[in-house]
C-alpha cells in the first residue's frame, strides 16, 4: 500500500503521458506544479486570465504521522487548476488529506497513490484540457473516472475526518446522506 505522498510519482507521470504517450500533442509546452492551499473556486479576475479548475475523486491510501495507522480512501479529492497562455500551459494540483480516526486532531495526512491511479487522474485531467483548451470534442466522457469497484470496497466517508469536506468540495457530496 502506497502511504507516502510523492509528488516526483505525479511529475514523471505527467511528463511520461505528455512526451511519450502525446496526450496533449498540440506543441504547446505543459507544466504541473503543487500548490497545498488552493480551493476549487475561481476568480472572476482569474477566469479573465484564462484559469479553469477541475475536481477529480480518486483512491489513495494513507498512514497516520502521528500513530502510524493506516487506511485506504476511495474519496480522495484532488484540485486541478490549470491554463493555456500564449504556448505555455500550467496545471497546478492540490490533493486533501484525511486525519486519523483513532487521533482525531486537525493534522491532516496526505495521500500516497497506486501508479495506475495516478495514471487514471492525469488522463481525466488531459481530457478536461483537450475539452476546455484546444475546444476538442471528445465522446469518451467517462474516460479516467474512478471505478466503481473500488469505491464499493470501503468503509463509509468519515466527513468529519475528511479536509475536502470541511471546505465543502468534496467528492462525497453529491451522494445521499441518509
Amino acid at each position: 500500500m502506497d502511504t507516502e505522498w510523492t509528488a516526483s510519482l505525479w511529475l514523471d507521470t505527467f511528463n511520461e503521458l505528455l512526451n511519450e504517450d502525446n496526450e496533449l500533442d498540440y506543441g504547446d509546452r505543459w507544466t504541473l506544479n503543487f500548490n497545498y492551499n488552493q480551493t476549487d473556486r475561481v476568480t472572476e479576475e482569474e477566469r479573465r486570465r484564462g484559469w479553469k479548475v477541475s475536481t477529480y475523486c480518486a483512491r489513495g491510501n494513507f498512514e497516520c504521522a502521528s500513530c502510524t495507522r493506516t487506511w485506504a480512501s476511495a474519496r480522495v479529492v484532488l484540485v486541478f487548476r490549470y491554463r493555456l497562455l500564449r504556448g505555455q500551459g500550467t496545471v497546478i494540483m492540490r490533493p486533501f488529506g484525511q486525519a486519523c480516526l483513532r487521533c482525531r486532531g486537525n493534522k491532516f495526512n496526505l495521500p500516497g497513490f497506486a501508479e495506475k491511479e495516478v495514471e487514471q487522474a492525469l488522463l481525466r485531467q488531459f481530457y478536461k484540457i483537450r475539452k476546455n483548451c484546444y475546444r476538442e470534442e471528445d465522446d469518451d466522457e467517462d474516460s479516467g473516472r474512478s471505478s466503481s469497484e473500488s469505491e464499493a470496497r470501503t468503509k463509509p466517508h468519515e466527513k468529519n475526518l475528511c479536509q475536502a469536506c470541511r471546505m465543502g468540495i468534496c467528492c462525497v457530496d453529491d451522494e445521499d446522506d441518509d
